[in-house]
């Protein structure tokens, strides 16, 4: 089993590219420079410490409209998060329905990466 700060580290590291690819995607006044991949590392760590501090409060206080929607609304919660994410690092902005994409096709990637990873490391363990 990983340790905690691996598994902190790979989800910066999923974040991190999954900014760049709604960065990239969505566009918001960012030029390319040769900064660009310290920029996006500052922002998915900016984003993972936020994910892991403020996630697990705004989901409790949210959670009649999670209820009532379904889970739904767990995408402007997710957009929310990346808002935040946005006005606090630097170099990097998005309005906030951007951010609402941003973080669907966060998810998109972490999934996508994560389910990847573990099926490598499921078949690995089979032989």
């Amino acid at each position: 089993m990983k340790s905690q700060l691996q598994q902190f580290a790979f989800r910066w590291l999923l974040n991190s590219l999954g900014l760049w690819l709604a960065v990239r995607l969505f566009g918001t006044g960012y030029a390319e420079t040769p900064e660009s991949l310290l920029t996006f590392l500052l922002v998915g760590l900016v984003l993972s410490i936020v994910n892991s501090l403020l996630k697990p409060l705004i989901i409790i206080l949210a959670l009649p409209a999670l209820l009532l929607t379904l889970g739904v609304f767990m995408l402007i919660i997710n957009g929310f998060l990346v808002y935040i994410t946005f006005k606090i690092a630097p170099g990097v902005e998005m309005t906030f329905w951007h951010s609402v994409i941003a973080g669907v096709v966060i998810s998109l990637v972490n999934y996508t990466v994560s389910s990847f990873v573990e099926s490598q490391s499921n078949n690995k363990e089979d032989i």
